[in-house]
This record gives C-alpha cells, sequence and structure tokens, in this order.
C-alpha cells in the first residue's frame, strides 16, 4: 500500500518554485513556530537557512525538501500541509518570492485515523 504523503503542493506553489528554482537553483522550505513571519513557509536557496536539531523535513516538493520547526510539527503532525501562493507580501520578506509580489502559505487539514496508520516517513535533523 503506498504511503500517504505529509505535503503537497497547488499547481499555483509549483509555478512559482519551478520560476524560483530556474532564477537561485535548488532550494529549500522552512516553516519556523513563530517570530518574523508567524508560521509562513519561507523560501531560501538550499543551504540558505540553518536547521536546528531536531527539526523535521515532512517531504520534498520538486525535490526541494520541506523542513518544520520541530515544536510546530508536534503540533501539526496530524495534519495535511498543501503549500499555496497569494499575492501580496507576508510579514517581515525573507522568503525568495517575496520581491516578486507573491507568498507561500499553508493550507491544512487533519489526516482521519485511516491515513495516520500509514504516513509517509519523516525525516530529523541530527
Amino acid at each position: 500500500m503506498e504511503k500517504i504523503k505529509r505535503l503537497q503542493a497547488t499547481q499555483e506553489a509549483l509555478n512559482l518554485i519551478d520560476f524560483l528554482s530556474n532564477k537561485f537553483g535548488d532550494l529549500m522550505f522552512y516553516q519556523a513556530g513563530g517570530c518574523c513571519e508567524g508560521t509562513q513557509p519561507q523560501c531560501f536557496e538550499k543551504g540558505g537557512f540553518y536547521l536546528r536539531y531536531g527539526d523535521v523535513c515532512i517531504g520534498t516538493i520538486k525535490g526541494f525538501e520541506f523542513w518544520v520547526d520541530k515544536d510546530l510539527f508536534e503540533y501539526w503532525k496530524h495534519a495535511h500541509f498543501t503549500l499555496d501562493v497569494t499575492n501580496g507580501i507576508g510579514a517581515g520578506g525573507f522568503s525568495l518570492e517575496t520581491p516578486f509580489g507573491k507568498t507561500f502559505k499553508i493550507n491544512y487539514r487533519l489526516f482521519d485515523d485511516k491515513e495516520l496508520q500509514n504516513l509517509e516517513d519523516i525525516k530529523i535533523n541530527e
């Protein structure tokens, strides 16, 4: 039986990722548990953000890892993340899409009991 993914992206997010990767090369995503840009996902050039011990990779989008703050993951570990895009600039503006008038965002939904029994494995930064 195929494992249930914890992460997916809308077509608009995939298009923006293509644009950003053509401009900047390999990317990475990080979603913090607060501060600066709240819980807004951030897109960086790969290696442009230093992970903390215990941070969690919940999957990849177009081969680019999506990391979540360990405390945020603990709170949202029962939820599916869908990466999406909105027009406008989010708070702070550290993410690569900001100068282009876009902001990544996450839409959540809770996994049902059956899905929870068959989730893809996570990777923990050690």
